[in-house]
């Protein structure tokens, strides 16, 4: 098994993200994991990473493959001082770190599909699932989910996810060690929370636009009971997406699966 908690730990003395890890070989979820931490006393900063998921979900209930010893599937346990409206800013930061660390391995080739998703080449390799839980108006605890293909392989993906899913040791032929990518992991992902709480969201959309593939495209925003369709001019203060319908109205999009027309 190449995932060592020892040696991701010793690269990371110091810091807050990672200052203590929980390592599973197999849980239902690690945010459910996690949740179950914090009620036990985890504090900011700690980390579960499993080796297999067998309960891994994303957005929407979806459940997300989890097969063992290929990928990394983690979760970060966060207390940021920001107002409960403004977590879904968490979920932009974490696509941004995962980004320009998948930069990394593959420059130039990185989209952010709003709001979770990280692709290679217009494929998924990383879905990100953020959960919060509120005292008050004020937030108890955010929980930062992660999973990112990659050592597997084309045919380890379940048929109908081959051609739209896609993993690290796909793009570049290479076999990449989790343990080295967990530690690049959480020190990105740290940057990146310093940035956010230290000088606000506007720096991370700036870093977040730089990666997304939809500005200014046409798209389709699918809810559970609702459809919309406009242009993307970008993202406001708290990470909602902003549209131009045909009549040129702006609306505020806060969830939702998009499809970019003509792709």
């Amino acid at each position: 098994m190449d995932l060592n908690e020892k040696k991701i730990e010793s690269r990371l003395s110091g810091f807050l993200i990672g200052r203590k890890i929980h390592f599973l070989e197999e849980v239902d979820s690690t945010n459910t994991y996690a949740a179950k931490l914090v009620q036990k006393g985890a504090t900011e900063g700690e980390v579960v990473i499993a080796d297999c998921q067998t309960r891994g979900r994303g957005r929407m209930d979806r459940e997300w493959h989890s097969p063992s010893g290929k990928n990394l599937f983690t979760s970060i346990i966060l207390k940021p001082p920001v107002n409960p409206s403004s977590a879904s800013q968490m979920t932009l930061m974490a696509g941004v770190a995962v980004a320009e660390l998948i930069s990394e391995f593959c420059p130039g080739r990185v989209t952010l599909k709003w709001p979770n998703d990280v692709l290679i080449d217009g494929k998924k390799v990383c879905g990100i699932l953020t959960e919060m839980k509120t005292k008050g108006d004020k937030i108890d605890y955010v929980i930062v989910g992660i999973g990112i293909n990659i050592n597997m392989e084309r045919l380890d993906f379940p048929e109908e996810l081959q051609g739209s899913s896609t993993s690290l040791k796909e793009e570049t032929a290479e076999h990449v060690s989790r343990t080295e990518f967990a530690a690049g992991l959480y020190n990105y992902f740290e940057k990146c929370y310093h940035t956010l709480t230290a000088e606000g969201f506007d720096s991370i959309r700036d870093r977040w636009m730089k990666y997304s593939g939809i500005i200014g495209r046409e798209i389709e925003v699918r809810g559970r009971d609702s459809k919309k369709r406009g242009r993307v001019v970008g993202l406001d203060n708290i990470g909602a997406l902003m549209l131009y319908d045909e009549r040129e109205e702006k609306s505020r999009i806060l969830s939702g699966d998009i499809t970019v027309i003509g792709d």
